[in-house]
């Protein structure tokens, strides 16, 4: 078991002694000892793979801990939150909030909690398309033309270098939210995606 301090911290370098302080306080009240410190000096919404986040959640195992002094360090996005939860869920990480006194695990109350989450993200990103909507029928309307120029070529999708090996890992049973993680996409993409193929 390897335990895991989770920093993501401002410009200020006072926000990182508090935030350490914090982290430290909670692993001694949980008769941990730290045994590597993760620091991120970036936006809360930047994707968590673009930050040292995304490095310590490949590298994690089943029985490492991570603490972090609240949920918000990880993202400020409901939605990437949910992924990144059921991912550690799914590997058998435990994760310790300090400030919501929280804690990821196996248990029926977490994940009641990460369902709450993924009803939360789910509201979210219809919010942010009905606002992409919105956008589009304005710019419309101000006689903006949308889409690709005429003539422009259309790009390959991402997925169609999997196509061979989803099929099979589809014949084999395997279910399509492995089959995202393993290709990079997020479950939303491959079933849209799913939908337009003959598999």
């Amino acid at each position: 078991m390897t335990v895991y301090a989770y920093l993501r911290v401002s410009s200020i370098a006072q926000d990182e002694q508090n935030q350490r302080q914090g982290v430290d306080a909670k692993a001694k009240a949980l008769n941990l000892r730290i045994d590597k410190y993760i620091i991120d000096k970036v936006s809360g919404t930047k994707d968590p793979k673009e930050r040292n986040l995304g490095k310590l959640a490949r590298r994690l195992k089943a029985g490492d801990v991570v603490i972090v002094s609240e949920l918000s360090r990880l993202s400020r996005r409901i939605f990437t939150l949910c992924r990144l939860f059921e991912d550690l869920l799914e590997k058998g990480v435990i994760v310790y909030s300090v400030k919501e006194n929280f804690v990821l695990d196996d248990s029926p109350q977490s994940k009641m909690l990460i369902f709450c989450f993924g009803m939360s993200a789910e509201i979210e990103q219809r919010m942010i398309s009905a606002r992409t909507r919105e956008a589009l029928t304005y710019r419309k309307q101000q006689g903006v033309k949308l889409g690709r120029p005429v003539g422009a070529k259309t790009k390959k999708h991402k997925l169609e270098a999997f196509k061979d090996k989803i099929a099979l890992w589809l014949k084999k049973g395997v279910s399509r939210r492995k089959i995202a993680k393993r290709c990079g996409v997020c479950d939303k993409t491959l079933r849209k995606w799913l939908r337009k193929t003959d598999l």
